[in-house]
């Protein structure tokens, strides 16, 4: 009987342990945000494509490794409206608006529904292209509330008030459901 209890106490280790590791893996893929240097060479890319490998999303040279870049600087950043500081704290308009200055040299409006208004033409949903901003309501009133930035593959980044700068995809029930429309910057 000693034996079995041993047994099992050895596979509850085991089963723990590696669900920390898996844990951890995926929580520093979601935050890292080392400033990585703007290299071209292939190291590089591989590099950026196994950051990006947990999130099912495979770079490829036709990507845009800047916008790639400054991106992962986000992540984790936390949410603190009306802010727009990179590690410190950040809505969802003001890190758009941030990343479209630094990746693009193009000034956007600090508010989700103005940028979509002044910035923007709308395209439809399946004509999401990388870069282009995705927008939400909050169900409540009908209006843009909130945006985002599109990756690929249905990725998107934006600032979360409960989780601060994440990376979420288009057909979690929340953004499926309050989905209001994808704009091109101009």
């Amino acid at each position: 009987m000693k034996g079995i209890k041993g047994i099992y106490v050895l596979l509850l280790l085991l089963v723990v342990a590696s669900m920390a590791t898996s844990c951890r893996s995926k929580k520093e893929a979601y935050t890292h945000r080392t400033k990585t240097s703007v290299s071209t060479s292939s190291d590089d890319s591989r590099n950026t494509n196994a950051k990006w490998k947990a999130l099912d999303i495979r770079l490829t040279r036709h990507d845009n490794k800047a916008l790639y870049r400054e991106l992962k600087q986000w992540l984790g950043t936390p949410y603190k409206y009306a802010a727009s500081e990179k590690g410190r704290g950040t809505d969802c308009s003001g890190m758009v608006m941030e990343v479209y200055k630094k990746v693009y040299d193009i000034k956007l409006e600090r508010n989700s529904a103005k940028i979509f208004e002044k910035n923007c033409r709308e395209i439809g949903r399946h004509r999401l292209k990388e870069a282009d901003l995705v927008f939400f309501n909050n169900g409540k009133s009908g209006r843009i509330t909130h945006v985002g930035i599109y990756l690929k593959e249905g990725y998107f980044v934006h600032a979360s008030s409960s989780r601060g700068v994440i990376v979420s995809h288009l057909t979690e029930k929340y953004y499926d459901t309050h989905f209001q429309c994808a704009g091109r910057v101009l």
